[in-house]
């Protein structure tokens, strides 16, 4: 059974795409409502709008299983994100607009929670930090870039609209602040999308476990509102119309990342090709 696809580049960077995933194991789809099978909460079509990166030598690694399953941007300790904020659980047991994922009675115990952070939660963050290692040791730096998005309006969390562009870096704590504004310049650059460094959105348990920038491993979290390229309601579907708006800005993000990472790795720079 896969539970990630992993695709190496040849930069030191690493995308990840952690809630793309849609597939749901037939024992769990069982014990879960219709709303929650049709996962609603997915980060959907990031993997198609993102589809430029491996051009650039940008390796990824992406998410097979719905966050549902198991939510591979949480603290599987249970540790909040966010402390007095409502926050989701590694098993989530309400969709983000408060309905039920289980049936009455069939929620996750905490066996079945350890058992799937074994089977779908551990082999995406072992391949993660394994290839995070393996880029910082052979270009001297790795920059991660966790790819997220979700609806422009979900009151269970926050007021209002959300920003467009969301950057987060745990408040500062995850990337080089020099890093962080070469990409501030990209997104103050936009006259077309609004944006925010380390809003509502500061970077989950994946940005803010694996940014170490004086280990010389760098995350930088992007939470992009899905209005920018999708429609918001079912079925979800993709608009080339609005991505096509909102990717070259995408685009610029990663060459950035890239080329930073380029100039501030030990290794001599090396082809994407050839």
């Amino acid at each position: 059974m896969d539970t990630f696809r992993f695709q190496p580049g040849e930069t030191p960077v690493l995308l990840s795409i952690p809630h793309v995933g849609t597939e749901i194991p037939p024992d769990i789809a069982a014990t879960m409502t219709d709303d929650a099978r049709a996962v609603p909460d997915t980060d959907w079509h990031l993997d198609r709008l993102y589809h430029f990166a491996p051009a650039h030598g940008v390796g990824f690694l992406k998410a097979v299983q719905s966050r549902y399953v198991a939510d591979l941007n949480r603290n599987p300790a249970g540790t909040a994100l966010y402390p007095g904020a409502d926050n989701t659980e590694i098993c989530p047991t309400r969709t983000f607009d408060q309905a039920p994922v289980y049936k009455p009675g069939m929620e996750p115990d905490a066996a079945e929670v350890e058992r799937r952070v074994e089977v779908y939660w551990r082999p995406y963050h072992d391949q993660l930090a394994r290839e995070l290692r393996a880029l910082r040791d052979r270009f001297g730096v790795a920059v991660l870039f966790d790819a997220h998005s979700i609806r422009s309006e979900v009151p269970r969390f926050f007021q209002g609209r959300l920003p467009d562009f969301n950057l987060g870096t745990g408040d500062g704590a995850t990337a080089s602040p020099a890093l962080v504004g070469r990409l501030m310049n990209v997104v103050e650059a936009m006259d077309t999308h609004s944006h925010v460094l380390n809003g509502r959105f500061k970077g989950g348990f994946i940005t803010r476990h694996y940014g170490h920038p004086d280990e010389n491993i760098h995350a930088v979290q992007l939470e992009l509102s899905q209005v920018t390229y999708m429609d918001e309601s079912p079925p979800y579907g993709f608009r080339p119309d609005l991505a096509q708006q909102v990717r070259p800005a995408l685009e610029r993000l990663v060459a950035v990342l890239v080329e930073w990472a380029w100039q501030n790795g030990s290794s001599r720079r090396r082809p994407v090709f050839g």
